[in-house]
């Protein structure tokens, strides 16, 4: 297949829907994109009506133009990670992968814009944390959830206002940032460097005082991290996890018995803030980003050196901390129903804690005078004290 051939079809893709967010090419099914979080079918000038294993080989082989580092990883790992740019287009995070002996592809299309806090209408604490000086900073969250967006709110509020050199880590490079008041340099993993260990152990000798790395995965870039931010550098960073308490276990779970108290003691010393990210539907269409967000104070500190208890646990901290900026999913969701942006069912499903939610919930609508309940017909028996003993003794 030629590039052009390529261009043509992402093209036509790219027409299909005002929101996408992915294309996605798996044989035996259309060509797809990703649109507010479902997959519609595309109509294209094929001679099948779905793909077949030749052509999405055809389709990865051109992807990645004879490059032997991803062919390597392709046929060592069994998938590879590419960035692809259109010609007067966007830019895409491709990643290319084996299933069940053909090959799928699934293209993330980036934002050429760098947004601001402001744009994304993210809480007034993402600035506090590009005030930061020092530390680590984690968000967290499934794929596609805009972690990477976010970060790069925030890296572009510290471009604008402060004269920093900023590192960045990233597989591939999603947004490329000028050079403002700070200077960036952007390494990608594969081409610039060889692994987020090696390349931010790198970064300790390249004078930063802004180091973002893509995503933690292993122990190495984890004593990396830590090392980094308790030497006097400001660490962001991702993981794939669903809360703030589940970040702080996969870390310590990283390491062994011996070595725990001590690992607590250096997260303990070194975290600054830990921000969850998913994204809901919106009743009007769309999407909303809704965040869980943990600042670290004494009682968080207390919680990582000797371990979560009842009444102590990371999620009781955060809902009861919200004079430090702080707030778990299911009040944000709350919120949000209260603004009417979302659904009661959307509410209950993406809840972290659905009592909690439903309690939150049940609130808003007795204020508004709806029913809480599906109970229906229950009264009060005025005559209860005039009734004869004997019949409830016979037990009718």
């Amino acid at each position: 297949m030629k590039q052009a051939d390529l261009d043509r079809i992402l093209t036509v893709m790219l027409s299909a829907h005002p929101r996408i967010s992915d294309l996605n090419f798996t044989v035996g099914r259309p060509c797809q994109v990703a649109a507010d979080g479902k997959l519609h079918p595309v109509v294209m000038d094929l001679a099948t009506d779905y793909l077949v294993p030749f052509q999405t080989e055809q389709l990865a082989l051109t992807l990645i133009n004879d490059d032997r580092r991803l062919l390597a990883d392709l046929f060592r790992h069994g998938s590879c990670d590419l960035s692809y740019v259109l010609p007067n287009g966007p830019r895409f995070r491709v990643n290319i992968f084996s299933q069940r002996g053909n090959y799928g592809i699934v293209m993330r299309k980036l934002e050429s814009k760098i947004p601001s806090i402001e744009d994304l209408g993210l809480p007034d604490c993402f600035k506090t944390m590009a005030k930061e000086k020092n530390g680590i900073i984690f968000f967290t969250g499934a794929t596609g959830t805009g972690k990477t967006t976010s970060l790069a709110a925030i890296l572009n509020e510290i471009n604008n206002r402060e004269q920093l050199h900023v590192i960045t880590l990233e597989d591939p490079i999603e947004f490329v940032h000028p050079h403002k008041k700070a200077t960036f340099n952007q390494r990608e993993l594969g081409k610039d460097v060889d692994a987020f260990a090696s390349g931010l152990r790198a970064a300790l000798r390249q004078a930063p005082h802004v180091i973002l790395v893509g995503e933690i995965r292993d122990r190495e870039t984890v004593d990396v991290a830590l090392n980094a931010a308790e030497t006097g550098h400001l660490v962001f960073s991702t993981l794939h996890t669903v809360s703030a308490g589940n970040t702080i276990n996969r870390i310590l779970g990283m390491y062994t018995t011996e070595e725990e108290q001590q690992i607590r003691s250096r997260l303990a010393d070194s975290l600054r803030w830990v921000v969850g990210q998913r994204l809901l539907p919106k009743i009007t269409g769309g999407r909303i980003a809704i965040f869980e967000i943990m600042q670290t104070n004494i009682r968080v500190k207390d919680s990582i050196i000797n371990g979560e208890s009842e009444g102590k646990t990371f999620y009781d901290i955060i809902e009861n901390g919200q004079a430090y900026n702080m707030q778990t999913f299911d009040q944000h969701i709350v919120r949000l129903f209260e603004q009417g942006l979302i659904d009661e069912d959307t509410s209950l499903t993406y809840a972290s804690n659905r009592a909690s939610a439903r309690r939150g919930i049940d609130m808003i609508k007795s204020r508004r005078g709806e029913k809480t309940s599906d109970i229906d017909g229950l009264s009060i028996d005025v005559d209860w004290d005039n009734k004869p003993k004997d019949l409830f003794e016979s037990g009718r």
